[in-house]
């Protein structure tokens, strides 16, 4: 396995809407072993595709934070929330954001419909963390960042810190 790149805002890849995974085959597998390789080195609880420059629909999540969790590890191709409900709001941060977290609310509990690394169909129903980690990944397979729903204040302010630091920087 490697540990791949991280895509950081600018990035344009992290801008697009990522095409469908056509069948799920080694290189799709060896993907998602690369991405999850990845989250771990970085200490995040999730990784989409597009986050190491791959434009294609593929999430991989562990949300177990504590010793005693009891999630499983998600490898998925093609997630797609398929019912929502509730409303809960979480302070949410992002590998591809660095420095930055914003409040967002979304749905508290989510189904989900994806392939998993064997290319079988599976549904998820789930709240709490992995409720928010799933979307926060399907965002990201959309084209969206956290930086889309903070508000624009909050977003200006964070550009024209990236913007400076990159001026210093360079």
């Amino acid at each position: 396995m490697s540990v791949l790149n991280i895509e950081k805002f600018p990035s344009k890849v992290l801008k697009q809407k990522a095409p469908p995974v056509e069948q799920v085959d080694d290189a799709i597998r060896t993907l998602m072993d690369n991405m999850l390789e990845t989250m771990y080195a970085s200490s995040g609880v999730g990784l989409a595709a597009p986050q190491v420059g791959v434009s294609t629909r593929v999430i991989v999540l562990d949300v177990n934070l504590q010793e005693g969790d009891d999630y499983p590890v998600l490898m998925l191709a093609n997630p797609e929330v398929i019912s929502a409900e509730g409303s809960e709001e979480f302070e949410e941060g992002c590998l591809s954001v660095p420095g930055f977290t914003t409040l967002i609310k979304r749905p508290a509990e989510v189904t989900v419909k994806a392939l998993d690394r064997d290319g079988k169909e599976l549904t998820i129903e789930a709240g709490g963390l992995l409720a928010v980690a799933l979307q926060h990944k399907i965002d990201h397979l959309e084209g969206k960042l956290i930086l889309d729903r903070a508000s624009s204040i909050k977003r200006e302010f964070y550009k024209k810190r990236i913007k400076k630091n990159a001026a210093v920087a360079g």
